[in-house]
């Protein structure tokens, strides 16, 4: 029989998930930001670059790297 601290830790996993995802998206944003100014795209592109990848995690990665000068 489940004791009430199994179940506490059963709560909290989707918890835990959430915040480990939004740690991962917000790293990789950063990085992309970074990746943009230093090869050489202006400000205003690197901004729209992390803004799109705030809120469009995996299809914003995918089109990033596709455009991203080489």
């Amino acid at each position: 029989m489940a004791s009430l601290g199994d179940s506490s830790i059963v709560m909290f996993l989707p918890l835990l998930l959430f915040l480990l995802f939004n740690a991962i998206n917000i790293l990789i944003s950063i990085w992309a930001y970074r990746d943009s100014r230093r090869r050489g795209n202006s400000k205003e592109f690197s901004v729209i670059v992390l803004v799109a990848l705030l809120f469009f995690p995996v299809i914003g990665l995918i089109v990033y790297l596709i455009i991203r000068k080489d």
